[in-house]
């Protein structure tokens, strides 16, 4: 296939999947809930070391096979490749992934629009608006999740380069300008100076074990490991590519922009005496009681907000898509829009279902092991099937792929401590410290 990615288009394409909706609510309440910037560098600790040691993993398999995730295990398995090609069934994760992400697209959709007329002035009325939103109003969330899909998948059929690449090209750096555009207000805010020691100066005492099990889960989650991604991306890849700077620059642009928008969130929350430990409510209900108090200026900065809630989810949501797009193509013939039309219809039943999971009336007949649906498929990707497709790219690379094959690949990027050092942690750290977590988020 000559649909490829140029070098920038790799870059903010694979930033764009790795900068999702997480950085933007589960990076802050994780921070919050952590004890602040320690926990920080804990996750750009554990982000450099062990999620950037499976990217470069993901980025070899696909690579070296130029292929499909099921097809990349298939053929670089030396010995019982049809057993090793199931390896990439891992990718259905991420279309599990869309189903319910979308959802949570539309709401910010929603959200986006009620902030330029409506920013509620306290807490209870927020929550009350959000409440009955989501449990009591069918009508606007499927609307706003079909525009969402609609969006979506329009992008992916474009192609690799004509859409996946072209759409990252505009939004990571109109994302870049609206979170910079709004640091550049908070700066002008008291909060700030809180928000950034919060954010910058550690305090150690705040660390736990279970902090430590968290930033390695978030390390490894925001970099769209184990779904197929990475390796999609990197088969659609030019050969003159500088696969470790490359690499590098993606992890680094994520955590930036972690840090960011945390930075502009936490001003607020301090700004005004917010709780900076809440999850989901810290955007849907704590912020736009906070914007509130600004005025009219108020609703344009929610906007901005949500503008560029919207920006980063779409750039993250059209990733999970082409991984098992590009395998109904390759393997079966399919043209791009009938293996989107396929795909299109588990995402939308799913989506539609996960809706009615949270509302009143219906929801008690979507629960499974004592979880709503959305929130069984939530954890059924991020703690079962990610956490499996790391082990497996873990154990597949160290120990199925040759090693001069990887020097090979890597040789004129790395020097020879570097390698031997990213081999050693893929063979053996890497795979124990996800275990780690799986059991950890299993068990608890």
């Amino acid at each position: 296939m000559q649909d490829k990615f140029s070098k920038i288009g790799f870059i903010l394409a694979v930033a764009g999947s790795a900068v999702g909706l997480g950085n933007a609510w589960k990076f802050p309440y994780l921070v919050g809930q952590n004890g602040g910037s320690a926990f920080v560098l804990l996750y750009l600790f554990l982000t450099f070391f062990i999620g950037l040691t499976i990217f470069f993993g993901e980025v070899a398999i696909g690579k070296l096979s130029e292929s499909d995730p099921v097809n990349a295990f298939k053929k670089l398995a030396i010995t019982n490749k049809n057993g090793w090609k199931f390896a990439g069934f891992t990718m259905l994760g991420a279309i599990i992934l869309v189903s319910f992400y979308t959802v949570v697209i539309g709401w910010i959709f929603k959200y986006a629009f009620m902030v330029l007329t409506n920013l509620p002035a306290d807490i209870e009325t927020s929550a009350a608006i959000f409440t009955d939103f989501v449990s009591k109003d069918v009508s606007s969330q499927i609307l706003f999740f079909t525009i969402t899909n609609i969006i979506c998948f329009y992008i992916v059929s474009k192609g690799i380069k004509s859409g996946i690449e072209r759409v990252n090209v505009w939004l990571m750096p109109s994302l870049l300008v609206l979170v910079i555009a709004m640091l550049a207000y908070s700066v002008t805010m008291d909060g700030f100076i809180q928000s950034a020691k919060f954010l910058l100066v550690p305090d150690f005492t705040k660390i736990t074990f279970d902090s430590v099990l968290t930033a390695l889960g978030l390390a490894f989650f925001t970099l769209s490991l184990g779904v197929g991604v990475i390796i999609v991306y990197s088969a659609n890849l030019p050969n003159n590519t500088n696969l470790v700077s490359s690499s590098i620059i993606i992890v680094i642009i994520n955590v930036i922009m972690g840090i960011l928008i945390g930075l502009v969130i936490f001003t607020f929350v301090f700004e005004f005496g917010a709780e900076p430990s809440q999850g989901v409510g810290l955007v849907f209900i704590s912020l736009p009681t906070l914007f509130a108090k600004l005025g009219a200026f108020g609703h344009i900065f929610a906007f901005a907000l949500f503008t560029a809630l919207i920006f980063a989810g779409i750039t993250s949501a059209i990733s999970m898509l082409e991984p098992f797009t590009y395998y109904l193509i390759r393997e079966f013939g399919f043209t791009r829009k009938k293996a989107l039309v396929s795909i299109a219809a588990f995402v939308y039943i799913a989506g539609i279902l996960c809706i009615f999971s949270n509302i009143e009336g219906v929801k008690e007949n979507l629960v499974f092991f004592g979880k709503s649906l959305f929130d069984c498929l939530d954890y059924l990707v991020s703690n079962i099937i990610m956490p499996i497709g790391g082990i497996t790219v873990s154990v597949f690379v160290g120990f199925v792929i040759k090693k001069e094959a990887l020097r090979e690949l890597y040789g004129p990027y790395m020097s020879k401590f570097m390698f031997d050092l990213w081999y050693f942690m893929i063979r053996y750290i890497a795979p124990i410290a996800i275990a780690v977590i799986s059991v950890n988020a299993i068990l608890s």
